[in-house]
């Protein structure tokens, strides 16, 4: 019983990762690219996503719950989890043990994130605007903090994606798995440069 219930929430797990969370964080990345444009680009695309009916239902069932239920089960596969990389240097072992380092990092940076963003313009101290993330990232510390965030949270996601194609069974001879590794290599370096070039923008305004 206790095995099926594991099988069970490691599939949910899974899929939760790439649905709906991995959409969203394709979405969010592309909302905050609109910096490169601009922050009046930027300050509409927000508000847009602002005003979305609904928004409130949207943002606890297919954003917090989904993430929140990810995070903890994901905290618990990365401590119960055996690496076995010192005797088996194998490159998926290595991503295995990365998948869940990379987990911890990114559930610490969404939650600061949320804090600093979400809940603090929530809460009504301050606007949701390019001035705000302008504000937090001309920081160097909170700037080199983001940068190793959404890095982290990017190879996560695609790197996930790989497990997820395999134990989806979508993806199930060593040929589609190599073919799946240097997809998930693609997806991590674009969403990367999305990601880390939007920083740059607000932090340096380039």
């Amino acid at each position: 019983m206790a095995g099926n219930r594991d099988y069970i929430n490691r599939r949910i797990h899974s899929l939760l990762g790439v649905l709906p969370i991995g959409i969203f964080l394709i979405q969010h990345l592309t909302v905050n690219f609109f910096a490169t444009r601009g922050p009046e680009a930027f300050n509409a695309a927000a508000h847009f996503m602002e005003s979305l009916p609904y928004r409130y239902v949207l943002e606890l069932f297919i954003i917090f719950l989904p993430i929140l239920f990810h995070g903890i089960y994901g905290v618990y596969i990365a401590f119960t989890a055996k690496h076995n990389v010192s005797n088996y240097g194998y490159f998926r072992n290595w991503m295995f043990m990365l998948q869940r380092y990379t987990g911890v990092i990114t559930l610490i940076f969404i939650a600061w994130h949320v804090w600093e963003t979400r809940i603090a313009i929530g809460l009504g101290w301050v606007d949701l605007n390019y001035q705000l993330m302008e504000n937090i990232l001309t920081n160097p510390f909170f700037f080199w903090f983001y940068v190793v965030g959404v890095v982290s949270t990017t190879f996560h996601f695609a790197n996930g994606l790989w497990s997820f194609f395999v134990s989806w069974g979508i993806t199930m001879t060593p040929r589609s798995q190599r073919i799946m590794t240097y997809a998930s290599i693609i997806v991590f370096l674009a969403v990367s440069y999305v990601g880390v070039r939007t920083l740059f923008t607000f932090a340096y305004g380039v």
